[in-house]
């Protein structure tokens, strides 16, 4: 990768040497390089064994870089950081295995302070869709109803070599703090988004009829309630309607 795009990167987490930075995946170092010596603490978390053996041998004698030689999404948090309410997380992560590893950060207590992931430019404009296009879904909903999500930088195929099939876009994630949700909202909306999402075309009001079982009355006193028309498809509700509507069928006792 460029030089200078990963030094944006770098930049984009405003590395501090009051900061504890957990890297995912660091492979032959790239990132790694342009943080060590300029946090508090690295973190690299990386599976490969080749790679992993590598950066030991290379940040040895560097005692605030540790190597942790595991599946990222095996690591709880607590075990690579004093504090993970304060960590940064950065990576340039497997596309196969991007929503896995960006919902196992944001579904862990506490989540990360900021994250800051390479990932393929389909999935990043997915989750920065704005409510009303083709591309805005439950990814979108799921990441936004927790997380504030900004474009640090588009990546070309060309700065890379090999020159991958796809272009990459570099994300910045920043939990909400407070957090909007509760922990016992979190399934009723991903039961929700799952549910509108799946029926996409329809109204929202039939969706709540065949899913939730709600007689057209109840829509009713839901729309008048929470102001909302539900005549509308999913695709045109954004995420702070979405916890609107999953907590008043929560309190409704409704379950899909």
């Amino acid at each position: 990768m460029d030089a200078n795009i990963q030094r944006r990167i770098v930049e984009s987490i405003s590395p501090s040497l009051l900061d504890e930075v957990m890297e995912i995946g660091p492979g032959p170092g790239a990132l790694t390089r342009h943080l060590a010596g300029r946090v508090r603490r690295l973190v690299l978390v990386e599976l490969d064994d080749g790679f992993a053996a590598r950066l030991q041998a290379e940040f040895a004698d560097t005692p605030s870089v540790q190597v942790v030689h595991a599946d990222v999404l095996d690591v709880p948090l607590e075990s690579v950081s004093e504090d993970p309410a304060r960590l940064k997380v950065i990576g340039n992560i497997p596309y196969n295995i991007t929503t896995p590893i960006l919902f196992s950060l944001l579904e862990r207590r506490p989540r990360p302070r900021e994250i800051v992931l390479m990932i393929q430019r389909e999935v990043a404009d997915r989750i920065l869709a704005p409510p009303g296009g083709k591309t805005y879904g439950a990814l979108a909903v799921g990441v936004r109803s927790v997380a504030d999500v900004f474009r640090v930088l588009n990546v070309s195929r060309e700065a890379f070599r090999p020159v991958p099939d796809v272009m990459s876009t570099v994300i910045r994630i920043v939990p909400h703090d407070p957090p909007r949700l509760v922990p016992e909202d979190e399934v009723p909306l991903r039961v929700l988004t799952r549910a509108a999402f799946g029926q996409r075309r329809k109204q929202f009001q039939r969706i709540l009829r065949d899913a939730y079982g709600m007689a057209p009355e109840q829509v009713g006193e839901l729309e008048t309630e929470l102001g909302m028309d539900l005549r509308d498809r999913p695709e045109t509700f954004g995420p702070e309607r979405f916890i609107d509507l999953a907590r008043a069928l929560a309190r409704r006792g409704r379950r899909a």
